[in-house]
């Protein structure tokens, strides 16, 4: 495509720029100038097709260009804009990368290489952020790339969050961490949580899983907590992150709705559901298909009784056909063959891990049962091997 070959051209223009980014800030004050200047040391057009550019340059499509060259009538020349894109293509950003941020942020064509992109590079790489991870960061910050206080709000959300990867990974969830004011929103939310005795890394480990949670309304934040306080979770708890995480931006309506489906598909009275969100509160995230077809299998083909399961509710959250039921066929099979004593809990083998269940309950019967690990392998692959098939 003609975008694509445009593009291209700008690489190699990029090439140039690419390595001013990577020299000392002192040499870039008097060399990009002379690189920009002879890279665009061209005739000047005797007119500008905005929409055509977007289209054949930078790869919009049609619509999107009619719609951006709305923001750049005022550009006379394709000067500024090649300039744009081959820094863009210095840092590595892909054509499809420029096509987006292009559509998103037409305006970002007109920022200034020399006196605002390329010295907001140099401090991001100051904070250690690597050049994949500044393209990687480029399209989804789109405007707010183009502001000097994008530097402080990295900076802020590299303290808290730990390494830059993490960062990446909440603002990819939360467009918003930037546009929102660090003083008057984030930090007001951040000395929330911490007041409820969450420590920064907690408050890290819920950013990531919860990232609207940072740019929420303060009052947002505080239902949340009342919510977790009233299902038996107060701040202090062990489980009081997860409680945030269950509850987050869901009415009391809603969660009162989850508890009436989690009693119903578990047989729980209330004093068990209390029981069971209180020692795992994640358990209100469950699908009432899933609670269904689990307490279903823990009532009825093991026996359990839904009080027993509500004191070991993190039971609930392994896979039925991946864990479950392949290791209570094992149980079941070494104990009526004499194999395991018959007071062996089936709670305690679901707890540990695949290395450890196979070391115990699968290697040490390998004369016995020859056959037991291939057919533990298959019943996890939801087959019914013959000897799990119990009269």
């Amino acid at each position: 495509p003609l975008a694509a070959v445009a593009f291209a051209m700008l690489r190699l223009r990029s090439c140039g720029v690419a390595h001013l980014l990577s020299s000392p800030i002192t040499s870039r004050g008097y060399a990009l100038p002379r690189l920009l200047s002879a890279t665009t040391a061209v005739s000047p057009p005797t007119g500008f097709a905005v929409e055509e550019y977007l289209v054949d340059t930078c790869g919009l499509t049609r619509a999107q260009a009619l719609k951006a060259s709305a923001k750049l009538s005022h550009l006379k020349s394709p000067a500024k804009a090649d300039a744009v894109l081959a820094f863009l293509a210095g840092l590595g950003l892909s054509s499809a990368d420029v096509a987006a941020l292009v559509a998103r942020d037409p305006k970002f064509l007109c920022a200034g290489v020399e006196a605002t992109l390329s010295p907001i590079v140099v401090e991001l790489t100051g904070l250690g952020l690597s050049r994949s991870e500044i393209a990687r960061l480029v399209p989804l910050a789109a405007e707010h790339f183009r502001c000097k206080s994008v530097v402080s709000k990295v900076h802020y959300y590299l303290h808290l969050l730990g390494p830059s990867e993490k960062f990446l990974r909440v603002f990819k969830g939360n467009h918003h961490l930037l546009s929102h004011s660090l003083e008057k929103v984030v930090k007001r939310n951040v000395g929330l949580l911490r007041e409820c005795t969450l420590g920064a890394c907690d408050i890290g480990k819920l950013a990531i899983s919860l990232p609207r949670m940072l740019t929420a309304n303060v009052e947002q934040i505080r239902a949340m907590v009342a919510s977790a306080e009233a299902l038996g979770v107060p701040p202090g708890c062990a489980m009081f992150r997860q409680a945030l995480r269950s509850v987050a931006l869901v009415s009391e309506e809603k969660i009162a709705t989850k508890l009436d489906h989690l009693k119903k598909a578990t047989r729980w009275s209330d004093a068990d559901a209390g029981i069971a969100v209180s020692r795992w509160p994640s358990v209100l995230s469950l699908s009432k298909e899933t609670l269904q077809r689990k307490s279903d299998f823990f009532i009825a083909e093991v026996g359990l009784e839904p009080a027993y399961i509500a004191r070991r509710p993190a039971m609930l959250s392994f896979s039925l056909e991946g864990r479950l039921r392949p290791r209570y066929y094992v149980m079941r099979f070494l104990k009526e063959n004499g194999l395991l004593d018959h007071d062996r809990d089936y709670y305690g083998m679901v707890l540990c891990s695949e290395k450890v269940f196979a070391e115990k309950f699968i290697c040490p019967h390998k004369e016995a049962a020859p056959h037991l690990p291939e057919d533990y392998v298959a019943a996890r692959r939801g087959e019914m091997p013959t000897n799990f098939r119990f009269i």
